[in-house]
C-alpha cells in the first residue's frame, strides 16, 4: 500500500506528466472512487482547468489548479498513475483520465477500487475539516515529542494514527521499531524521552533515504527494507521473527531483540 515515500513518487510523477497542461476533457469510465462527487460533477470540476502544482501531505496528493481549488488523490492500495497517448497504453483498470491539449492523457488506474478521489474548494479547510496531523518529514523533534507526551496507546497505534503524523503506513512503522529495537506493542508512556528522540530520528531517517530512490510500491528498487528481515520464522542473521496483530494491523518483530515496555516508567 503506497506510503508518504510511494506517494512522493507520484507526486515527482503527476509533476512531470500533469501540470501545466490545459484539461480539454476528464473521462470518468468508474466514479465508485470518487467520494463527494458524482463522475459528472468531478469533470465538470476539472475541465478546462490547468494543474500549477501539487502538495503532499503524509500519503495524501492534492493537485492545484489555476483557479486555487484542488483534486485530491489518495491512493488507497492499489491506486496508481499513467501517463500514456496510445489506447492500447490504457491501464487495464483505469477509472478516469484527464485529456490535455496535447493530446495525451493522465489516466488513474486502481484494480481494487479503494482509492479516494476528492473535490477540494478549500485546502486549509479541508485538512483540518480531517484532522490531518503534519506531515511525517516536515515534523520537528519537538512537535514529536509534544504529540508523544502522554499518550497511553502502543507505538505503532501511535505512529500509524495520521491525526498524529502523517505518511507512516504499516510497513514503514514496523521498520522504525525494528530500527529501535523496540516492540511495536510498547505503550508510548513507557518510553523514555531518550527512547522517544530515536524513534523519531529513525522515522526520518528511514523515510529520508526512502523518498530519495523514489520507490515504486509495485517495484521497490533492490532489497528494500522490510526484505531483509519482515517474514515469519527464523531469519539469518536477523533471530526469530514472530508475527500478530498490533493496533488492529499485522505486525512483524524480532523476538528478544525488540524489547516490551508495557508500564509507566519500563523505559526509564
Amino acid at each position: 500500500m503506497p506510503e508518504l515515500p510511494e506517494v512522493n513518487t507520484f507526486q515527482h510523477y503527476f509533476n512531470e506528466t500533469g501540470l501545466d497542461q490545459k484539461i480539454t476533457a476528464t473521462e470518468v469510465h468508474d466514479d465508485k472512487i470518487m467520494r463527494n462527487c458524482t463522475g459528472a460533477d468531478f469533470a465538470d470540476f476539472t475541465n478546462g482547468r490547468t494543474f500549477l502544482k501539487t502538495y503532499r501531505r503524509g500519503k495524501y496528493l492534492f493537485a492545484e489548479m489555476d483557479n486555487g481549488q484542488h483534486v485530491l488523490l489518495h491512493f488507497g492500495m492499489t491506486g496508481d498513475l499513467k501517463y500514456y497517448d496510445a489506447p492500447e497504453d490504457r491501464p487495464k483498470h483505469e477509472r478516469f483520465r484527464f485529456v490535455f491539449d496535447n493530446g495525451m492523457k493522465l489516466g488513474f488506474d486502481c484494480p481494487r477500487k479503494f482509492a479516494r478521489i476528492l473535490t477540494v474548494p478549500d485546502l486549509e479547510e479541508y485538512i483540518t475539516e480531517i484532522k490531518l496531523g503534519e506531515d511525517a518529514l516536515v515534523m520537528s523533534e519537538k512537535q514529536f515529542l509534544a504529540l508523544a507526551e502522554g499518550k497511553k496507546s502502543t507505538l505503532k497505534g501511535f505512529l500509524l494514527n495520521q491525526k498524529f503524523i502523517a505518511g507512516v503506513g504499516n510497513l514503514y512503522a514496523d521498520e522504525i521499531c525494528y530500527r529501535t529495537h523496540i516492540h511495536p506493542g510498547s505503550r508510548m508512556d513507557a518510553l523514555s524521552k531518550k527512547q522517544l528522540k530515536a524513534v523519531f530520528k529513525a522515522m526520518q531517517d528511514i523515510l529520508n533515504e526512502a523518498v530519495a530512490k523514489l520507490p515504486h510500491y509495485k517495484a521497490y528498487p533492490g532489497v528494500w527494507f522490510w526484505d531483509k528481515w519482515r517474514k515469519e520464522g527464523e531469519v539469518e542473521g536477523v533471530g526469530n521473527v514472530l508475527t500478530g496483530k498490533i493496533a488492529g494491523r499485522t505486525t512483524y518483530w524480532v523476538e528478544g531483540k525488540q524489547k516490551m515496555y508495557d508500564t509507566v516508567d519500563g523505559g526509564r
